[in-house]
């Protein structure tokens, strides 16, 4: 039994260990853009009946013989680590190539090797191919250039790109489209403020910002972290009680069997 309650302590300490490491990342990424929060979720380990003889009741006609059942759990492991993709605030940056998307979706962009990824970080720059990428390079889809007789251009909330050229004159230069999947919590992040699609996400649906369900695009703003830093120092504390509380179980156990093992002796 001795040794049960050490592995089941240990496990709660190996448990609390990985929310320490999900809550730091939290914290670590709280001033980046269009982070989404993790969480760690947990589950209890498999269960064992024992058998225990009950103490003989005093009670005339009860001979002491029957015996009970009771369930004696293992621990704990982790499960998973689930995005929870709330709304962060939309802070003003007044530079015309910062976007933000207001409610549900992604931008999509392409990598080199020609695959889709998704990403909520809308501060985008301006290669040398006059292409909108994002801060790692990576253009965005559906493709938009602009050349050097552009000297404004304004992005609506539909995501209409309209620019105005050297002589006065506007044109419109395409559509931003944004995407969205059946289960967010599905998607697979890939560092660098990147998503990609996994079977769990289920394919992406492509739609016009503000329309059937697409979050609006909001020019001169950008998403800031979902992650509320009170929240997140609340989870630190209570982990790090947890794994203190877990700490003791082991420390009891020990002594317990130091009790034991003097009994023996004695």
């Amino acid at each position: 039994m001795s040794t049960r309650a050490l592995r089941t302590a240990a496990s709660g300490m190996y448990a609390q260990q990985i929310n320490i490491e999900v809550v730091s990342n939290n914290i670590a990424n709280i001033n980046t853009t269009g982070y989404k929060k993790n969480k760690a979720d947990f589950q209890d380990l498999m269960y064992q009946e024992v058998h225990v003889n009950p103490l003989t009741s005093a009670t005339p006609g009860n001979e002491g013989t029957s015996t009970s059942k009771i369930q004696i759990g293992n621990g704990v492991k982790p499960g998973a680590s689930t995005k929870i993709f709330a709304q962060g605030d939309i802070t003003p940056t007044n530079n015309q190539l910062d976007l933000a998307i207001q409610g549900e979706g992604f931008f999509q962009v392409r990598k080199p090797d020609g695959t889709f990824v998704y990403t909520r970080d809308g501060s985008f720059k301006i290669n040398a191919e006059g292409k909108i990428v994002t801060s790692g390079g990576l253009p965005l889809e559906p493709g938009l250039i602009l050349n050097s007789d552009i000297v404004n251009f304004k992005i609506g909330t539909d995501g209409s790109v309209t620019a105005q050229d050297v002589s006065g004159g506007s044109s419109p230069l395409g559509n931003i489209e944004v995407a969205r999947f059946m289960n967010n919590g599905g998607l697979m992040a890939l560092g660098d403020n990147l998503y990609s699609e996994t079977t769990a996400s289920g394919q992406p649906i492509l739609g016009s910002p503000g329309q059937q369900g697409f979050g609006e695009i909001h020019q001169g703003f950008l998403e800031a972290s979902n992650v509320d830093i009170v929240e997140e120092m609340i989870a630190m504390i209570a982990a790090q009680r947890a794994y203190e509380i877990n700490s003791k179980t082991v420390k009891t156990v020990e002594d317990m069997m130091t009790m034991a093992n003097n009994l023996k002796r004695g």
